[in-house]
């Protein structure tokens, strides 16, 4: 995490740029200004504010719920920039588009497989009938048969792990997931929970 008082805010007459990245694609979704006082609340609160000359402090997200959740902050070599990599909620442009550049190639290139994945998860988790006849529908709606999947995919990867076999192990890996990010899922989480307290982890 940047450490504020290294950063050189009279250079742009007690602004900084901050540039801010999607931490799961890449992209970047759009560029704004900070003080002090921003990146306070931005580390205070874990989610992103901002300095406009016009609007004064404001929270990315605050009336539209597009809030960007923050990654990691980090500043360039002047120290006069930062970087923000962050989860958005929602679109970054007041456009409605996911960034405020024509990144619509690169985002799809560099899109996780998870993300679409969980997704895919949330909208079956969002659809009310039972019998669409979407296995993941029924396991979000079976607790003890997503418990019971969950148990299986790990045993066997455990066992094409002991058994050295690398493309059975990359297959039951590739199972484990899709079942864990169902179960995370069921339990009122996502993959980006997971992103963020890897996150926590790797600074500590």
């Amino acid at each position: 995490m940047t450490s504020l008082p290294d950063l050189d805010f009279e250079k742009g007459d007690g602004l900084v740029t901050v540039v801010t990245q999607d931490a799961r694609t890449g992209a970047v979704l759009m560029v704004a200004h900070a003080d002090r006082e921003a990146l306070e609340r931005t580390e205070a609160t874990g989610e992103m504010h901002f300095r406009s000359r016009t609007r004064g402090l404001w929270h990315k997200g605050g009336t539209s719920g597009n809030v960007q959740r923050v990654v990691s902050l980090s500043a360039d070599c002047d120290r006069d920039a930062v970087l923000a990599r962050v989860i958005p909620a929602g679109p970054a442009c007041h456009t409605g588009t996911d960034s405020c550049f024509d990144t619509t190639e690169v985002a799809r290139g560099a899109s996780d497989v998870l993300d679409r994945i969980d997704q895919v998860i949330a909208d079956r988790m969002a659809t009310s009938d039972v019998d669409t006849g979407s296995y993941t529908r029924r396991l979000l709606a079976d607790r003890n048969l997503r418990l019971k999947k969950l148990g299986e995919e790990c045993a066997e990867l455990v066992t094409a792990c002991a058994d050295g076999d690398r493309q059975r192990a990359i297959a039951e890996a590739a199972d484990l997931l899709y079942h864990v990010l169902v179960a995370l899922r069921a339990a009122g989480a996502s993959i980006d929970d997971v992103r963020l307290e890897l996150t926590t982890r790797e600074r500590t």
